[in-house]
């Protein structure tokens, strides 16, 4: 596993990076734009390379893309994330948010956009462009920002311009009709390359202004653009360590997921019902579930873990242990002796009820509540009402399993909510 991050982060510091190194590479286009820093972060092999060298010395236009994007590919990067700064064509997309890019429109002129200059009889190389950015990165930026309390518009399209002028106000409006939320010099062809490489590739851009086309604000110039940008660096560089983080998390992952059984057809034709039972026994991969849960919550200032009936207490309960903190089970109807509080939630057929003693939680606490699994979402939303009633403030969700199908998440969309693996259309 090797990432590659184009852009100035901030992340390349020494302080960062263990086994620090700079290596100058060449390649069949010319040198890259600059030297290329090699190390670790988390555990995870990076390679950073300053776009537009370290002292931003060299324009969009005269930027080569192509030994950009070739030299991270021989250095075996696996995945590219980049950051950029944008302006904004939107009202509702504020500077120092940030838009997650799933489209781009490439307004530039002068720039190399392929590799090739030549195909090999009968072997052309067209490469598919329809969805430009890898949705599995884009995810992983996604959930950083709502780790770090960041907003973020999880959509967004791109113009990229020529640079290294501004655009005028008619440029501007013009973009907007087109349909692009945000404006920039770097994204194209820089994604279309990492595509034409077959890297997936992200990009995490951040408004510094609102460029040019909204009266009420000073058009942009580059010393906004460098404030705005210098101010956020830091979140910016939070970003990138929580998603190389999450790589290092993957590996355990897919050995959670494999310790789990899918067995078909139960309890009734059609259901394939994943059974964690198997991943209980499982000593290894438990203590990488339980690992991955307590490097979450430890620093979220957890006061009670609430689980849920009937794994959920098993997790649960482990999980509350390693955080140092107490447990309060949620259990069905008449198997809590002292008094309780109840909540009525619907089933495919029917309604049940699950209950809490009305003890369990003070007004204030701040609660997580784990289960095994969030299927339809019934009795996830019902521990949520339970634990309002009570006072209870949520902090989040926590399953080991999500079954994204089913959309259980979406009745308890106003929480955060965070599951191990996903077994999904299978």
């Amino acid at each position: 596993m090797k990432i590659g991050i184009i852009g100035g982060s901030g992340l390349d510091d020494p302080n960062l990076i263990q086994d620090y190194k700079e290596i100058e590479v060449d390649t069949p286009f010319g040198r890259p734009s600059s030297k290329l820093i090699t190390g670790k972060i988390s555990g995870i092999d990076v390679v950073f390379l300053a776009r537009h060298d370290k002292g931003h010395t060299i324009p969009p236009t005269y930027v080569n893309n192509r030994a950009n994007i070739y030299a991270l590919k021989t250095q075996g990067c696996n995945y590219i994330l980049a950051t950029t700064a944008c302006g904004s064509l939107h009202e509702e997309i504020k500077p120092g948010e940030f838009v997650i890019l799933d489209q781009f429109i490439d307004f530039t002129r002068r720039r190399e956009i392929s590799f090739y200059q030549k195909f090999e009889n009968g072997n052309a190389k067209h490469a598919s462009m329809a969805w430009p950015f890898s949705r599995d990165l884009r995810k992983k930026l996604a959930q950083a920002c709502r780790d770090l309390n960041y907003k973020y518009h999880w959509r967004g399209t791109v113009v990229t311009i020529e640079g290294a002028r501004f655009s005028t106000v008619a440029e501007s409006k013009m973009f907007q009709l087109w349909g692009a939320d945000v404006i920039n010099m770097s994204t194209a062809p820089e994604a279309i390359l990492a595509n034409e490489a077959e890297i997936p590739y992200a990009v995490i851009a951040m408004p510094t202004d609102y460029d040019c086309w909204r009266q009420s604000t000073e058009p942009v110039t580059w010393e906004i653009i460098l404030k705005v940008f210098n101010d956020n660096a830091q979140r910016v560089k939070q970003i990138l360590m929580k998603v190389i983080e999450s790589f290092n998390d993957d590996s355990q992952r897919v050995e959670i997921k494999n310790s789990i059984r899918t067995v078909p057809n139960w309890p009734k034709p059609g259901v394939m019902f994943r059974d964690i039972t198997t991943m209980l026994k499982d000593k290894e991969a438990m203590e990488k579930a339980m690992n991955i849960f307590v490097k979450r919550y430890k620093d979220k200032k957890i006061d009670l873990v609430a689980g849920i009936e009937s794994r959920g207490f098993i997790i649960g309960s482990i999980l509350a242990h390693q955080l140092g903190v107490g447990f309060v089970p949620i259990r069905k109807k008449g198997k809590l002796p002292f008094e309780t509080e109840k909540q009525e939630y619907d089933l495919e057929y029917g309604t049940d009820v699950i209950e809490i003693h009305r003890d369990a939680i003070h007004p204030g606490q701040r609660i997580l509540v784990v289960d095994d699994l969030i299927a339809t979402g019934g009795t996830a939303s019902a521990a949520a009402t339970l634990i309002e009633k009570l006072g209870g403030q949520i902090v989040e969700f926590a399953f080991v399993i999500d079954l994204p199908d089913l959309k259980g998440k979406e009745k308890i969309a106003k929480y955060k909510v965070f599951s191990l693996v996903e077994f999904e259309g299978e």
